[in-house]
């Protein structure tokens, strides 16, 4: 994966209603490394690392790059959220263009968790990388992750085989700038605002 843009990081502290997205910190190793030699977690993903493998080579502050967020619940790190730039060689359809992936640790599946970060970590990118796509690709056989897509607002763009499976390929449109006018100034601003008719 490539660069994802020209942006800010890190960002300040992203809160919801229950979770925090923050940067990576020292104190989020081990339960990367829980969340990286998880069987459960990589069923979809191509098969988790070895414990003793990411023990050896995870760095101090693992995972610590623009567009990589740790989801905090409580108080220590549930899952990661991820955006990154596809690289060109990827499918056509999803080169070049910012993807988003997460993982979360199994404890935290079944509360909402995942929608509720995505739409944060989403919402932060219409805010500094405006009129920009995101894709997202899913193995179809992971319907929890098909369900959450069209929550997302993913719409298919289309479905190939790959690593012996059907993989399917979703784009959110993007955010659109529309410009509005500062009654108090009579100064033309940009407002960033979703495109009618796409769900969020």
């Amino acid at each position: 994966m490539t660069e994802l843009g020209p942006v800010a990081w890190p960002p300040a502290s992203i809160r919801t209603e229950r979770l925090v997205l923050r940067e990576s910190e020292a104190r989020d190793r081990a339960a990367f490394i829980e969340l990286l030699a998880s069987p459960e977690v990589h069923t979809y993903l191509g098969g988790p690392r070895p414990r003793d493998e990411l023990e050896r080579e995870l760095p101090e502050v693992p995972e610590r790059w623009p567009g990589s967020f740790v989801v905090e619940l409580d108080g220590a790190l549930t899952g990661q959220i991820l955006l990154r730039r596809a690289p060109e060689h990827s499918r056509p359809a999803a080169a070049g263009k910012v993807d988003l992936g997460y993982m979360f640790l199994p404890r935290a599946w079944g509360f909402g968790y995942a929608a509720e970060a995505c739409a944060a970590a989403l919402d932060w990118f219409d805010g500094v990388l405006p009129c920009e796509p995101v894709v997202l690709h899913t193995q179809t056989a992971n319907v929890g992750s098909m369900r959450l897509a069209a929550k997302l607002g993913f719409i298919e763009v289309e479905r190939f085989h790959a690593w012996d499976a059907e993989q399917w390929l979703g784009m959110r449109s993007p955010v659109m700038p529309s410009v509005l006018v500062d009654e108090a100034t009579g100064q033309a601003r940009a407002a960033i605002s979703p495109n009618e008719g796409i769900p969020r």
